[in-house]
């Protein structure tokens, strides 16, 4: 087994490094011969003053090629980073809490790691942007980079270092709170498929079967659920869709994800701060608790500093992160201020004189009157 475990390593490396080499000998070779046929792309530029403009673009067969090149390695970065490394960096710091040290090899491997996976989710990312604004001219600054990093840095480390503690203190316990996690996420692109009603998806390859199908779709939903599990995923599954992404800006399921995931990883730390036995007695059990729900919330605070001001089609969103926690305010607000006064919802008695009819509320007067009950 451990050979053959070998040979297969050892083939998917040589594939890669003929794909690097296929794309560096593209990429030399461009530009030098012309070509005969090229493919004309239109995108829209990002509006300016109300206005939008198309782009036409010449893209020959040796960019075509090294796009395609391009997405293939992005890809594969994602599936390595979270079928690969993500499960290494947990095993790794497991075994550096229960040695109660950090040597210089397990450090640098677990610094490695988390760097992957990093860049794996800021690869998935960027990859539901360029998917969902398949339209326009997508071009994504540095400010928006280092966001986006800090953002999954800060989510993904606390993420492993609760699963970590937690499943030192409760060994019995991890793998039902692991498994449950998965098989949630693994079922819920299906479980919309089914209510939807929508037919079974025979687009996605023509050389593929209904069981072929079935299995790519299921190892998509695999590598989806094994994404949630330690981070958000960017990508939304939609099976129902002929591109099988959801290509909405889901606000609220962005905010009940990170809700019952704060909620969850606050219980966690809890159960391990209860259960924590003498091994615990050199760490500060507070200060550590605290600090994994700081980066936590920290991790929240990246999240809606991108969306709000480096995300590059901000232009474009219908509402915003911000508009939709001033709007959640403001109707607890006029909640607040309806409740505050229960003879405003009294019925009056029919013999008694109603006067005339109430003037009609608009946007402004409930503005004020938000700002009146705050």
């Amino acid at each position: 087994i451990k050979i053959q475990l070998f040979i297969h390593c050892l083939f998917m490396l040589v594939h890669s490094a003929l794909m690097c080499l296929d794309a560096f000998c593209i990429y030399g070779s461009a530009g030098k011969v012309e070509e005969p046929y090229v493919t004309i792309t239109r995108k829209k530029q990002m509006p300016r003053e109300g206005q939008t403009e198309e782009v036409e673009q010449e893209v020959g067969q040796a960019e075509g090629k090294l796009v395609t090149h391009r997405a293939a390695f992005a890809r594969t970065s994602v599936i390595q980073a979270f079928l690969g490394s993500a499960p290494q960096l947990t095993l790794q710091l497991y075994i550096c809490v229960l040695q109660k040290g950090v040597s210089i090899g397990r450090g640098t491997l677990m610094v490695i790691s988390l760097l992957s996976i990093v860049y794996g989710a800021l690869r998935c990312n960027i990859l539901a942007i360029k998917i969902r604004y398949d339209d326009y001219e997508v071009s994504v600054r540095p400010l928006a980079y280092l966001c986006v990093f800090l953002w999954r840095g800060f989510e993904i480390a606390t993420r492993v270092a609760v699963l970590v503690l937690f499943s030192s203190v409760l060994k019995v316990w991890v793998l039902p709170v692991v498994s449950a996690n998965f098989v949630l996420f693994f079922l819920h692109p299906w479980v919309l498929f089914w209510s939807s009603r929508s037919p079974f998806p025979e687009n996605i390859e023509k050389t593929l079967t209904r069981v072929g199908t079935t299995i790519v779709l299921c190892m998509l939903t695999f590598l989806y659920a094994g994404i949630n599990v330690f981070c958000w995923s960017a990508v939304q599954l939609r099976l129902d869709d002929p591109d099988l992404i959801d290509k909405g800006q889901a606000w609220r399921r962005l905010a009940v994800y990170y809700s019952l995931r704060f909620v969850e990883n606050t219980g966690l730390i809890l159960m391990w701060y209860v259960h924590r036995t003498e091994f615990y007695q050199w760490v500060d059990a507070p200060v550590l608790e605290l600090s994994l729900l700081f980066g936590y919330a920290t991790a929240v605070l990246f999240m809606l500093l991108f969306y709000q001001f480096c995300h590059p089609c901000r232009q474009l969103f219908s509402s915003s992160p911000a508009q939709g926690f001033w709007e959640c305010c403001g109707s607890l607000c006029l909640l607040r201020g309806t409740l505050s006064q229960p003879g405003s919802m009294r019925t009056k008695p029919p013999g008694e004189d109603t006067g005339d009819d109430p003037p009609c509320v608009t946007k402004g007067d409930i503005g004020q009157s938000l700002c009146g009950a705050v």
